[in-house]
């Protein structure tokens, strides 16, 4: 093995504090978007597509509309559950100290 490779095996799990791995985690975070948004596009012309097969000649502003909705939606889904992804992956849920740690364990009183 390389001497890094044996460093990264002694250091803890990686954090976004680290400067190279955060690097590394926006880069995945920012692909993954890109990769959604292709979806979300790809998903919002089915969506007019089967409008019009289904409903015949609509106005644009009905396709505007199905178009913006459609994607904006899966895109804010594709954003929260990659930074809750990011947040789990990254280390930063475990940084996070619970104040109430221990009280379950006490006895009522």
């Amino acid at each position: 093995m390389i001497p890094a490779q044996l460093q990264n095996m002694a250091d803890p799990e990686p954090t976004l504090d680290d400067p190279r791995y955060a690097a590394l985690a926006w880069r995945r975070f920012k692909r993954i978007l890109w990769w959604m948004a292709g979806v979300a596009a790809l998903a919002s012309a089915v969506a007019v597509a089967m409008m019009w097969w289904a409903l015949g000649w609509m106005a644009i502003h009905i396709a505007i509309a199905t178009v913006l909705g459609t994607f904006c939606t899966i895109m804010m889904t594709a954003a929260l559950m990659g930074l809750m992804f990011l947040s789990s992956g990254t280390g930063h849920d475990e940084q996070v100290k619970d104040p109430l740690k221990g009280e379950a364990d006490s006895p009522a009183t």
